[in-house]
This record gives C-alpha cells, sequence and structure tokens, in this order.
C-alpha cells in the first residue's frame, strides 16, 4: 500500500493502534511496527501515548478517544460552548475506567484524566469536530460536573451561569441536579437559581436537610445564612 493511501485511510480515525494499523496494511506486527517507526519518523503520525496514535495535531480531536468511556467537560467544555473566554491550558476528561497514567502531554497541551463513579457518568453527547467524532459534557452537565468535583470555585460557576443563563435549558439542569441527588450541590444551584429570580425550592426541599453548607467550597466560611436553602452565602450573590 502507498504511503499516501495508507495515511489517508488512518485519518478515518481520531486514534489508532498497532492492530488497526496491521489490519490496515494486512502485514504481520512485526512489519507493522516497521511502518509506524518509518511513519513516525517522518511526522506523518504523531504518538500520543505507547501504542495510541494519530495523524491530527488537534488535542481537542483526540482528547475523548484515548480511552473508552469518557467525555470532556470541565473548564474544557465550558469554553467550547464560548460559555465563558478563558482559555484552558489543558483538556479535561472524564472517565470511568482507572488509568496509570492520569496526564497525557500531547504537543502543547496536557490532558487530564478525571475517574469518577458510573453512577455520574451520563448528560454527554458526540459531536462533530474536525472530521471526527468527539464526546462532550452538554453545558448543563459541565457546569455540574464542574461544581460536584470542585474543578471550578462555585465563585465562578455563579458568573457563567449569571451571564450565560438564556444560553442553559434549566429544565435540563434540574433534571441532572435531581439524578445526582448531591445534597449539598443541590441547596448551591437552588440558591443561585433563586438569585437569578428562576425559583425552584418546591422541586428541591425534599434534598433539603438541617446542615448548612458554604456557598462557594473555596471560600471562609463567612456570610449571610439562608435559612430556606441551608446556605452560607460566602459569595455574596
Amino acid at each position: 500500500m502507498k504511503r499516501i493511501e495508507l495515511i489517508k485511510k488512518l485519518e478515518n480515525y481520531p486514534v489508532f493502534d498497532l492492530k488497526i494499523l496491521r489490519e490496515t496494511i494486512d502485514k504481520d506486527s512485526n512489519y507493522a511496527k516497521l511502518v509506524l517507526h518509518r511513519l513516525k519518523k517522518d511526522k506523518l503520525i504523531f504518538e500520543i501515548e505507547k501504542n495510541k496514535y494519530t495523524t491530527t495535531e488537534d488535542s481537542l480531536a483526540i482528547a475523548s478517544n484515548v480511552i473508552w468511556p469518557c467525555y470532556i467537560s470541565f473548564w474544557s467544555a465550558i469554553r467550547y460552548y464560548n460559555l465563558t473566554e478563558q482559555i484552558p491550558h489543558v483538556i479535561e476528561i472524564i472517565t470511568t475506567r482507572a488509568r496509570k497514567k492520569r496526564e497525557i502531554n500531547f504537543g502543547n497541551t496536557k490532558i487530564i484524566f478525571t475517574k469518577i463513579r458510573p453512577k455520574y457518568f451520563f448528560g454527554y453527547k458526540r459531536e462533530r469536530y474536525q472530521n471526527f467524532n468527539i464526546f462532550i459534557a452538554e453545558k448543563e452537565k459541565a457546569l455540574l460536573d464542574s461544581a460536584l468535583f470542585k474543578k471550578i470555585s462555585f465563585s465562578e460557576i455563579c458568573g457563567i451561569l449569571k451571564d450565560n443563563i438564556g444560553d442553559i435549558n434549566i429544565d435540563l439542569l434540574m433534571k441532572y441536579l435531581i439524578k445526582i441527588k448531591n445534597k449539598a450541590l443541590i441547596k448551591r444551584f437552588g440558591l443561585l437559581l433563586d438569585k437569578l429570580n428562576i425559583n425552584k425550592y418546591n422541586k428541591l426541599k425534599k434534598f433539603i436537610d438541617y446542615k448548612y453548607v458554604p456557598m462557594d467550597y473555596a471560600l471562609p466560611l463567612k456570610g449571610k445564612r439562608h435559612k430556606q436553602w441551608k446556605v452560607i452565602d460566602n459569595v455574596g450573590l
């Protein structure tokens, strides 16, 4: 098979391994390894990690295809949807699988993997990006993931939601919030929505116990106490 033809075939895969290459050229492993070496040397393919290769230099295109199941979330997803002007220096991936390497350096980008429990693994979709399929959290789930796993301060989440409230599906946010069933998360988003004139207390009150939680888990425990939501507003909403 000619090199140009081979590269065109490999371009159909965001990530490929030795097995895929071997099947593509219909040769044994030793010959396939030689082909890999030559393609890498000539910079026609790029090594992501051991036995993971790609033809693209776009980190976002390969990030959610390195391991399965997984999806892009946190700041990376929030930026993808233009809900913030901040440009993340990493691509953050959620997965239910354990990895020995929690970080990959690919080009000038660091890809970070966060392992979560299967019950939280939902609220993502497949998107077409750079001729590849990527898997990414929905806007609403990206916000909830960021707060649940404390990847973004809740003060910043308040600002993101406030500035983009017209682009957020509140019914979907509520559905996912209830599905997660984290009382602290429910209290924080309940009060935040209240301050944005979206009252969901009747729908969420069964999840509210007597224990007060800080609005922002990254700030000192000082501020007004909201009796209804059992939240200490250390953000100053």
